[in-house]
């Protein structure tokens, strides 16, 4: 057996995952490189492309990942046994948890724009959005406006955005983040 398969067959999907997200945040799409990231890994470039045909599919990856650990954080709070009222404030609260205690993956997910990989980004990104609208639309006593839940969601991303790389994390701004989200629904309550 070549040492080639034997380094491809221990460096496993997760560990490329996880070395190719720390060096997105610290040098950014353009400059990281398949060969740069097998450097990192000691590994021959050849080991990443037996899991990952190129690097849009690698960042993709890392994107999907956060994505679904976002999915699984709406369906649970809508999943749960509290009140509508009480899960509407809980899910936007939670979205706020989540861009701020993940901030690396949150900007990857929301906040980077790169041509390789906008369209699927994009396309991960919506599915989520429309996750999230129609549980805000469930957990709503009235018929909102799309508009409306779009506005709420912008809202919600603008604040993660202000105090992103301001905070350590959610428990640094939950007052505010309290506070903001009261906001929110107030006003959707308004439409």
């Amino acid at each position: 057996m070549s040492p080639r398969k034997a380094g491809t067959q221990e460096l496993t999907r997760d560990i490329i995952v996880q070395k190719a997200r720390t060096i997105f945040v610290e040098k950014g799409y353009q400059a990281v490189s398949m060969r740069g990231l097998a450097k990192e890994l000691s590994c021959s470039h050849g080991a990443i492309y037996y899991h990952f045909k190129n690097k849009a599919e690698l960042f993709y990856a890392i994107v999907d990942e956060g994505f679904a650990a976002l999915n699984q954080r709406i369906e649970e709070t809508f999943n749960g046994s509290e009140p509508n009222n009480q899960k509407q404030h809980m899910l936007m609260l939670r979205f706020i948890e989540f861009g701020l205690d993940n901030q690396s993956q949150y900007e990857m997910m929301f906040m980077q724009r790169e041509k390789e990989v906008d369209s699927l980004s994009r396309q991960a990104a919506n599915l989520s959005y429309e996750k999230f609208a129609h549980t805000v639309q469930a957990l709503s006593p009235n018929r909102l406006k799309l508009s409306s839940i779009w506005s709420a969601f912008l809202s919600l991303h603008g604040f993660v955005s202000h105090y992103h790389g301001f905070v350590g994390g959610f428990a640094d701004a939950k007052m505010a983040a309290e506070n903001h989200v009261q906001f929110i629904i107030h006003g959707l309550e308004k439409h």
